[in-house]
C-alpha cells in the first residue's frame, strides 16, 4: 500500500499540533508554578537572530494552512499575527486544525501533480505538490514545531521526547 498525499499531510499536521498544544498546555502551569510570566515564554527565543516561541508557532500554522490550501486549490486563508499569550497560540492552534482538517483527502491529492509557486522577495520556488509537501512544509514544519519545543525546554519546562513525539 502506497502513502497518500493526505496521510503524509493532514493527519500529520493534526498530531503534531496536538502534542505541540499540550506541551503549551504544560508551559502554562509551569509559568503559574514558578509564578513566571507566561509572556516570558511567549517571547522568548533559542538565539538573539531567532524568532521567538509566538513567531515559531504562527510559521507553522502558516505552512499547514497554506499547504492544505495550496494542495487542493483553494485561497490560503490570511491569520493575523497578533497573538501574545499562550491562551492565544491555543486559538491559533485550534483555528488552523479546524481549516485544514476541513479538507477531504480527494482534494488534497488532487494537488500532487499542481504547480505550487511561491514568491518571495528576489525568489521564486516552483514545486509539484508532492514535492512542495515534502521537500518544502513537512521540514519547515517540523523546524518550527521543534524549535518551539527547544524554546520551551530551555527556559525550564520539563518536557522530554515523548511530549514533542506524542502518544499514538
Amino acid at each position: 500500500m502506497s502513502l497518500s498525499l493526505y496521510q503524509a499531510s493532514i493527519p500529520v499536521f493534526v498530531r503534531m499540533f496536538g502534542n505541540l498544544s499540550t506541551i503549551l498546555d504544560k508551559a502554562a502551569a509551569h509559568a503559574e508554578a514558578k509564578k513566571i510570566d507566561p509572556a516570558v515564554l511567549v517571547n522568548a527565543r533559542l538565539a538573539p537572530d531567532m524568532h521567538p516561541l509566538v513567531r515559531q508557532i504562527q510559521i507553522a500554522s502558516d505552512a499547514v494552512k497554506g499547504c492544505a490550501a495550496r494542495l487542493a486549490g483553494a485561497d490560503v486563508p490570511s491569520f493575523a499575527d497578533t497573538e501574545t499569550s499562550i491562551p492565544e497560540l491555543q486559538a491559533r492552534i485550534r483555528k488552523t486544525l479546524a481549516f485544514i482538517q476541513g479538507f477531504s483527502a480527494e482534494q488534497i491529492e488532487a494537488g500532487a501533480e499542481r504547480e505550487i509557486v511561491l514568491r518571495f522577495p528576489g525568489a521564486e520556488l516552483k514545486f509539484s505538490g508532492q514535492d512542495y509537501l515534502l521537500h518544502f512544509v513537512l521540514p519547515n514544519f517540523y523546524f518550527h514545531v521543534t524549535t518551539a519545543y527547544a524554546i520551551l525546554r530551555h527556559n525550564g519546562l520539563e518536557i522530554g521526547k515523548m511530549d514533542y513525539l506524542g502518544r499514538p
